[in-house]
């Protein structure tokens, strides 16, 4: 079998920079031996080869390093970047984590140390590759063997201590916004980023921010929502009756929202109705573990909900704070796509899962002098509450027909147009890419960079110690600020263009924008390359056309829009499609520019008088549109190469790489045929079919229309499946559609009238618990696709993983083993003929059979065994499995990178195929990074997709 370094020929040299972090992986990660040939063989420009994270280990693995490299101490900040918490947000802390690294490492003045901290509070150093995980749980149970531990919090402290000069907390909820973390870092005057501990308690305690009117927002004269507190056994029916009959609620019928009192990220967040049911949804939180004290609070009908975030700009300890341009969060409904759910609400699924359940609107659709009024309260909370840094403030508007009591009429927050109540205070936002501490930054002229070490270097003015850490913001990637595209590319031999295009019209089109998100983040850490983002605009559905010469008319007509920067930070295509239109849109772009300018200014007024300041680094430019064959012929012009990340349609059917191709435009992944062949998924099986010998097996399948479906009867289709797929259980899913988009079990008729009936409604979701099989809520194609898959449902054992031992496993994985069949997914990657197969990853299914969208995609769920422990595959069993893989690829002449998911068996290495994609996933929290980092020496995604990239260049090069 090829090693990865055989089958790829990659990256000739351009540059030679052996930054610190590059010396001391050297020196003190074991694993990254032979490391220098890599760093020689291509240059990261500002960040190191190997990706960002690799010099955590350096603290961690080896404190002599930092002594080694003493010379350099002055003016090198050693960052200790702490995530995880016992809360449920410890998977977004994660997340938050590998952001903060990712952007804060562009420059040789700067050093991270990864740290972790589990649900029980066991502190341990962590190494960088546990950061890219997608959950804690992948790595949670292999801890012990995995990271340097601590013997107490108060070991660990003494470490850091030793070791960091600043800590960056990002631990959400508990122990992270309670204090907990910073009374631990002042007890041994460890300085860090954020506010202090007693005022952490205040502000974090929704009940003190909240509850009653004489505490801490009531008092520093800002309306407060009527609220009553449910704590344990210590609040009765009666009481709560009262709180109902004096806020003028039906005991019976009033609409409240009941949340825990000291959880953020919308978890526990829900709709009640009188007394009764809130009482049972408090109890829920409560017995779930979530918080012990949970809020009772007056639904805020016809309100419109928004969030700010502050910047504090200040020296030393006289704080200067500035809200940044407000976001609206509108909550959108689509006919029967929520019929089950009446209560729309912002909670933890709309938050994090990328879904047309909600939109954001920034700067919000508010008239100006309210938008002006939210950024005055939000500073003014900031500074009374006596926050530090930064902090998100969310809140509502309610419109002027809602009945404000009396008592509120002096207090701040009133306006012409309606009442700003601000409810929550968020200490530690979150930091995903796509967050409201990103969008709202770069509407002002901040990238990811830029701000996060703006705020790390405010942090290091409250500390006398930091004072002379003055020049990080020195080192940040340089930005375009042209206005025209043409500009924008200068043909100089030393940079390369990259269209990276996402977006399209496939249930996938939300997935792909997160996908190329990351790939031009990632690619964006290069000196040599000019990066673009490009959204290949949705419309009103996939194109049913199948013959070439017709869909490549109907494609050509389709738009694509090259982005700026702080369009691309969304959470759908279609929220970026109507950025797009409202950026070109004169009058909402005078607004925009008027409020941008405003906060621009404001800023400036305090950071001019700070020496590391040198300035916004992003540029107010308008978004450019062009038709398809416009953009092609563009990227042919400025000798580009596209990165597709565009997921099912035409970005995976060979429709945009035949366009790309007519034109010479060199382009990532698998070429027309085979990208044709992958994305039907009975044509993979036929083209694998005599590989059974080679043990790589295919399932059975049977192909039926939607139309079919919907004009026959289940009771006579159902005995017809079940009798010809020889199976009493059944698998369907969309033949043209991916990312577990309409995937579902069958066991029963009904379930398939329940399926049926979703096709026909034209659902946007399948409910959890729809079937007759306990299952997670199932995301379904919009519009329905046409054509569906029936297969058998492999039944494999179930996983189960806990981060400590159960019943003596010392692992932390239980598995039984029965069936001999594990599901994996694996990437592939090289050239056509010589595919190499990274190390498979284990999928373990958390809610039901089918993998869900967010075990896939939503960072910080699912789970994913890399490399699969060899208690469940031998490394016999795997090693043939990999050569399975390996032939799989070949066979359909993949090339540059792909996906393959299958059943291994763990005793013979034997595949059974699932599916292949030619356009995986790439979010940030991927599987294919998971599996990259277990190669020698490990690839991290800026080395992962410039190796991607490159691949692609260099097939174009070798062919003409």
């Amino acid at each position: 079998m090829a090693s990865l370094s055989q089958s790829l020929s990659l990256c000739q040299p351009r540059r030679k920079r052996e930054s610190i972090r590059e010396q001391s992986q050297i020196h003190s990660v074991r694993f990254l031996s032979g490391i220098r040939n890599s760093v020689k063989s291509c240059s990261l420009g500002r960040c190191s080869v190997v990706g960002p994270v690799p010099a955590a280990t350096d603290v961690v693995v080896d404190d002599a390093v930092i002594r080694e490299e003493g010379k350099e101490k002055d003016r090198v900040l050693r960052v200790g970047v702490i995530c995880g918490g016992p809360s449920a947000e410890r998977g977004i802390s994660l997340n938050s984590a590998r952001s903060v690294i990712d952007h804060i490492q562009v420059g040789d003045d700067l050093l991270v140390s990864c740290y972790y901290i589990d649900c029980n509070l066991n502190a341990y150093a962590i190494s960088p590759a546990q950061v890219y995980s997608n959950t804690p749980a992948d790595f949670d149970f292999k801890l012990e063997s995995l990271a340097q531990g601590f013997r107490s919090l108060s070991d660990f402290a003494e470490h850091l201590a030793a070791s960091v000069d600043i800590v960056f907390p990002v631990i959400h909820g508990r122990f992270g916004e309670d204090g907990g973390i910073q009374e631990l870092l002042e007890k041994s005057n460890i300085p860090f980023v954020g506010t202090r501990s007693n005022e952490c308690r205040q502000a974090f305690d929704k009940m003190l921010v909240e509850y009653d009117s004489s505490l801490e927002l009531d008092r520093q004269g800002f309306i407060t929502v009527p609220n009553f507190l449910v704590q344990g056994s210590h609040s009765t029916e009666s009481e709560l009756s009262k709180w109902f009959a004096k806020n003028h609620l039906d005991t019976n019928s009033g609409k409240v929202v009941v949340k825990p009192a000291r959880a953020g990220s919308s978890i526990g967040v829900t709709v009640a109705y009188g007394v009764a049911d809130s009482l049972k949804k408090a109890n829920e939180i409560i017995i779930g573990g979530i918080d012990d004290r949970v809020l009772v609070e007056i639904f805020l009908e016809g309100g419109s909900e928004f969030t700010a975030i502050v910047l504090d700009i200040g020296s030393g300890h006289d704080g200067h704070p500035v809200a940044l341009l407000p976001t609206e969060v509108e909550i959108q409904l689509h006919g029967n796509a929520d019929m089950w759910e009446k209560d729309a609400i912002f909670n933890y699924r709309r938050k994090y899962l990328p879904t047309q359940q909600v939109a954001y609107h920034t700067p919000p659709r508010f008239p100006i002098e309210v938008i002006k009024s939210i950024q005055e309260g939000a500073s003014l909370v900031f500074q009374r509450l006596g926050l530090c840094d930064f902090a998100r403030i969310d809140g509502w508007l309610l419109p002027s027909s809602v009945h404000i009591s009396p008592a509120s009429e002096k207090k701040l927050g009133r306006t012409q147009s309606g009442t700003i109540i601000f409810t929550d205070i968020n200490l530690i936002s979150g930091m995903e890419q796509t967050s409201f501490l990103f969008q709202q930054a770069s509407k002002v002229g901040f990238s990811h960079s830029n701000i996060l070490r703006s705020i790390i270097q405010r942090a290091c003015l409250r500390f006398p110690s930091l004072a002379s850490y003055t020049n990080l913001s020195s080192f940040l990637p340089r930005r375009s600020k042209s206005k025209q595209l043409t500009e924008t590319f200068p043909k100089t031999k030393d940079v390369h263009k990259v269209f990276v295009i996402f977006g399209g019209d496939t249930s996938e089109r939300q997935v792909s924008l997160m996908s190329g998100t990351n790939v031009w983040l990632n690619l964006q850490a290069f000196d040599d390359l000019e990066v673009v983002p490009c959204l290949l605009a949705p419309t009103s559905g996939y194109s049913s056309k199948t013959n070439m010469d017709e869909k490549e008319l109907d494609v050509k007509m389709k738009s694509i829009w090259t982005l700026p920067y702080s369009l691309v930070l969304r959470h759908t295509t279609e929220e970026v499609l109507a950025a797009c239109i409202e950026a070109i849109d004169p009058d909402r772009a005078a607004l925009t520019s008027e409020l941008r300018n405003k906060v621009m200014n404001d800023l400036m007024e305090g950071l001019k008088k700070q020496s590391w300041f040198t300035g916004f680094d992003l540029a107010d430019e308008p978004p450019i549109r062009y038709s398809v064959e416009q953009w092609v012929k563009l990227a042919k012009e400025v000798q580009a190469t596209v990165f597709i990340a565009v997921h099912g349609g035409i970005g995976e059917d060979g429709t945009l790489q035949f366009l790309l191709e007519a034109e010479g435009v060199p382009y990532t992944g698998p070429g027309v045929k085979a990208s044709k062949i992958c994305m039907d998924k009975v044509a993979t099986s036929l083209a694998l079919n005599h590989l059974e010998k080679f043990g790589v097996l295919t399932i059975n399948k049977k192909v039926l229309r939607k139309e079919d479906l919907l004009n026959t009867s289940v009771h006579d289709i159902w005995p017809d499946l079940t009798s010809k797929l020889q199976s009493k259980t059944l698998c369907v899913k969309p033949a043209r559609d991916g990312c577990s988009t309409g995937v579902a079990r069958l066991c029963c008729l009904e379930d398939l009238a329940v399926y049926v009936k979703a096709l026909e409604g034209c659902f946007l979701q399948i409910p959890s618990n729809s079937f007759s099989k306990a299952h997670g809520v199932i995301e379904m194609p919009s519009p329905p696709p046409e054509l569906l898959i029936f297969e058998p449902f492999i039944e494999t054992d179930e996983i189960i993983v806990s981060s400590n031992a159960v019943n003596g496993n010392a692992n932390g994985l239980i598995w039984e083993g029965c069936s001999r069949w594990v599901e994996v997914t694996v990437g592939v990657i090289g050239k056509c003929g010589s595919m190499h197969s990274l190390t498979p990853s284990v999928t373990v299914k958390e809610t039901g059979d089918i993998l869900s969208l967010e075990e896939k995609f939503q960072g910080g769920t699912g789970i994913n065994l890399t490399p699969p422990p060899s208690s469940i595959i031998s490394e016999a069993a795997l090693e043939s499995c990999k050569q399975r893989i390996e032939l799989i690829a070949n066979t359909l002449q993949l090339e540059g990178f792909s996906r393959i998911d299958a059943f291994v068996n763990v005793d013979s290495g034997e595949v059974l195929i699932i599916e292949v994609n030619t356009v995986p996933g790439m979010t940030p929290s991927t599987v294919l990074i998971h599996q990259a980092l277990e190669e020698e020496p490990p690839m991290y995604p800026h080395r992962f997709f410039r190796t991607l990239l490159d691949l692609g260049s260099e097939r174009f090069n070798r062919n003409i």
